[in-house]
């Protein structure tokens, strides 16, 4: 089973126990009211008047928060993952309440690691997947960008696996930290670093190069180029819909112990409202707070060769988004347009295995002539 399928499966469950349970504590609230007696016939198990507008009510909400996690959740493809790989449910787990795993010290918070399959050669690529995805799920399909990288062009793929349910900037910093000690220890001399980010994957490159700057390490001089596929720089509307449905739950004292569930969501879901990649972005407020972007805008790194890819059917992340386009010039990351691309019919997951991407990550890669 693909794991969008479970996630459906489980959620709605989850929606069938709220309904079911509606409806045994109306009953019993309907018989109470109607008798004193602890025997005899009860009601048809519903509440009139007031009573009854709010168990409606209830059910109403439950039917809509079901409606609009099932179309969400219906926006993961099947094939976006691998069907035998186990462990794609822990990377979903962490996505959604990874911060909460990592501040009690569940043993089921993803550690960061980076994983090196073979010999080590002068042109490492780093690769950082997205949200509730893992170092294994780059393989989409029979096909991995990396994997098809070092065949063709002898890079040497370095796969990143970290919890994506902690705040951007918390990986971003102990990537940041890890590059470091990586370059310093790599056997072939002046390594060129490349880094490939899908999805919250592009933001998280983006803070490891910002905290690298500001603790003065060595490996940026190191970094030649950053590609971002599908990477959400200023936001995805997905997570600003779950911040308005909140809203509207907790509009009345009756509905808002279910908007409270809305609360649940990691960190990292809650940085893609506006793309955060910075401490300053989050700390000090109230992260469930609707309020406008506040970023403090950070550039992309200078002197790096950067690119963007998006999709035209992407409906978790709009093309200005992953493109760094913004009306605000300050927060505007100015990607050359002959950096950026935009695949007519190519939706978020189609970026991991599409040919044309791949065919022009090739001859993005592709090493310079020599002079």
């Amino acid at each position: 089973m693909q794991p969008s399928s479970a996630a459906r499966g489980a959620t709605r469950l989850a929606f069938d126990a709220v309904e079911q349970l509606t409806r045994v504590v109306e009953a019993m609230h309907a018989n109470i009211a109607a008798t004193s007696l602890p025997f005899g016939a009860g009601t048809d198990g519903r509440t009139r008047g007031l009573t009854g507008f709010v168990y409606d009510s209830i059910r109403f909400v439950n039917a809509g928060v079901r409606a609009a996690l099932d179309h969400g959740l219906g926006l993961l493809p099947a094939g976006s993952v691998r069907e035998d790989r186990p462990e794609h449910l822990l990377s979903v787990l962490n996505g959604v309440i990874g911060d909460h795993l990592a501040a009690t010290g569940n043993p089921l918070a993803i550690p960061m690691r980076l994983r090196q399959d073979g010999g080590a050669g002068r042109r490492p690529l780093l690769l950082i997947h997205g949200l509730c995805m893992n170092d294994g799920d780059w393989l989409r399909n029979g096909h991995d960008h990396g994997a098809a990288l070092a065949r063709d062009l002898g890079v040497t793929p370095v796969y990143l696996h970290y919890n994506t349910g902690l705040h951007v900037s918390e990986n971003g910093r102990e990537l940041a930290g890890r590059l470091e000690a990586l370059l310093a220890s790599w056997p072939v001399p002046d390594p060129e670093l490349s880094i490939l980010g899908h999805s919250l994957g592009g933001l998280v490159a983006r803070s490891a190069c910002h905290f690298a700057l500001e603790a003065g390490h060595v490996w940026p001089a190191r970094l030649r180029r950053v590609v971002f596929l599908g990477t959400p720089h200023h936001g995805a509307p997905l997570e600003r819909g779950g911040s308005f449905l909140e809203m509207l739950l907790g509009a009345s004292p009756y509905t808002a112990p279910i908007g409270r569930l809305g609360m649940l969501r990691s960190a990292g879901i809650t940085d893609l409202r506006h793309g955060n990649v910075r401490d300053e972005d989050w700390q000090g407020r109230d992260r469930f707070e609707r309020s406008g972007d506040r970023r403090t805008p950070t550039p992309l790194p200078a002197g790096v060769e950067c690119h963007a890819f998006a999709g035209t059917r992407d409906g978790l992340v709009p093309a200005d988004s992953a493109l760094g386009r913004h009306r605000d010039p300050a927060r505007a990351l100015d990607v050359p347009e002959a950096q950026c691309w935009v695949g007519p019919g190519r939706g978020h997951f189609d970026l991991l295995d599409d040919p044309e991407v791949y065919a022009r990550l090739r001859a993005i890669m592709m090493p310079a002539a020599p002079h």
